[in-house]
């Protein structure tokens, strides 16, 4: 990277470029997963399609490789790329609505909570997330897991067209009609393959009220919980997107104090349709075991989709794995057990999320994902506070991960997977991971977005 190139740059900016000696650097530096420590060149804060496109340019003339930060939120810090160029898209969150068309256009930068509140003005949604402070780029190209997953599917499934930089620094259109193989990989596979700098979704009527299911067990009745749980999600209606969490009773009068700080087993997930249907297909959730505390009520959609933000601060120390399940049998739930009691962090939970319905009707080729059949996703959670205990924490991970082997389909959801796990990958898209790699060749032949691992 030449100086005279980089004061060229500059000139031609509406955002900034920050490299390491500049007082603001350090700062850029930080994003959501604080155990990640990554040394790029050069930030390119852009602030127009323009600005991502000199980016891009500067970039391959200049022969650093991209990545691209949108909310900066995943959990192995792909956004960040050592020694290379960050484009980062804070600055492009703009959202706007068709209410008659029930479509949204949603900038690359666009948060989950900007569109959240943009979409309930007209009593709308689009599936995606359940962080609000996660970026909606990162979460649609690698599939997108949220409360509305089994009522309209995946935010992929959602997605209906983009507009691209891709390496050459062209902006082209992207959809079922135009550069239909570049939409394909984008539904689901889409890091890597260029700049998305406009997402188009379809919305779907809810709101502004919806209704929450959140019942807390006793632990000592985790086994018969989950059974249950299994047992009832079998046969639940597609409005209900249950996740049974593992985890620790929090320090809040709303717990009995006895309590605080042991483990328990936790159900939750609004309703996507009426209040009243909400509660009607919930009303049995309390009979699955000992309540410590059922918290179920009616709330604003907005509010819903702020559940888990608490739990899930920047600058918190994540390490994440996730296993795709055949079937929920006892082994499986005496596995959770077994390593939820065998935690190193209390802040670490096991998470299984409810499956089928709209994600199984979009078929195994249609778009990347591959694991289109599973009834069940485990999302293996370790969350810690102190660098001392990094170790311990990732060994943990792994550890569950590999227990839980004889009962999954061989792959995972790659929003909570390690991008430099080719293996993981490959077992992600499966027999659709050649057809990715024509993509990539296709549309980046000389690999100038490398924040990942796997495709090219």
């Amino acid at each position: 990277m030449t100086p005279e190139a980089l004061d060229t740059l500059r000139t031609t900016l509406t955002g900034d470029a920050l490299t390491p000696t500049d007082a603001a650097f350090p700062d850029s530096l930080v994003i959501w997963n604080g155990t990640v420590d990554k040394h790029p060149a050069l930030i390119v804060r852009c602030a127009t399609n323009d600005d991502v496109i000199a980016a891009v340019n500067f970039a391959r003339d200049q022969g650093l490789g991209v990545s691209v930060r949108a909310g900066g939120h995943h959990v192995a810090g792909s956004s960040l790329i050592e020694d290379g160029l960050v484009i980062d898209l804070a600055q492009m969150r703009g959202v706007e609505v068709d209410p008659a068309a029930r479509t949204v256009r949603a900038q690359g930068g666009a948060l989950i909570g900007d569109v959240d509140r943009a979409t309930q003005e007209h009593g709308l949604a689009v599936p995606l997330g359940l962080v609000s402070e996660t970026g909606v780029a990162g979460l649609t190209l690698a599939g997108g897991l949220g409360w509305m997953r089994r009522k309209h599917g995946l935010s992929s499934d959602n997605l209906i067209a983009a507009d691209v930089v891709t390496a050459d620094g062209a902006l082209v259109h992207a959809s079922p009609t135009e550069n239909a193989d570049l939409f394909w990989a984008l539904r689901g596979a889409g890091w890597d393959l260029g700049v998305v700098v406009n997402f188009e979704y379809q919305a779907h009527p809810l709101g502004p009220e919806v209704w929450v299911p959140f019942v807390a067990y006793a632990w000592a009745d985790a086994k018969q919980v989950i059974q249950r749980f299994r047992e009832f999600a079998a046969s639940a209606p597609e409005g209900l997107s249950l996740i049974c969490v593992c985890w620790t009773v929090p320090e809040i009068d709303a717990f009995p104090k006895d309590a605080w700080g042991q483990r328990m087993v936790v159900i939750l997930g609004p309703y996507i349709g009426t209040v009243e249907e909400g509660r009607e297909a919930s009303k049995d959730l309390p009979s699955f075991g000992t309540v410590l505390a059922d918290l179920s009520g009616e709330m604003p959609w907005t509010e819903a989709q702020l559940l888990f933000d608490e739990d899930y601060p920047k600058g918190r120390r994540y390490y994440w794995r996730s296993t795709y399940l055949q079937d929920l049998p006892d082994a499986a739930i005496d596995v959770l057990i077994d390593r939820t009691e065998k935690r190193p962090s209390l802040l670490t939970s096991l998470d299984i999320w409810q499956l089928g319905g709209a994600i199984d009707r979009v078929g195994p080729t249609d778009t990347p994902i591959a694991h289109r059949g599973a009834p069940y996703l485990i999302g293996i959670e370790a969350n810690w506070e102190n660098a001392a205990d990094d170790a311990a924490n990732r060994d943990w991970t792994k550890a569950v991960s590999a227990a839980l082997e004889p009962f999954s389909t061989g792959g995972s959801y790659m929003n909570f997977e390690d991008p430099d796990d080719v293996t993981a990958t490959a077992a992600a898209y499966g027999a659709n991971l050649d057809r990715l790699r024509a993509v990539k060749q296709q549309y980046d032949p000389n690999n100038l977005f490398r924040s990942r691992r796997g495709l090219a």
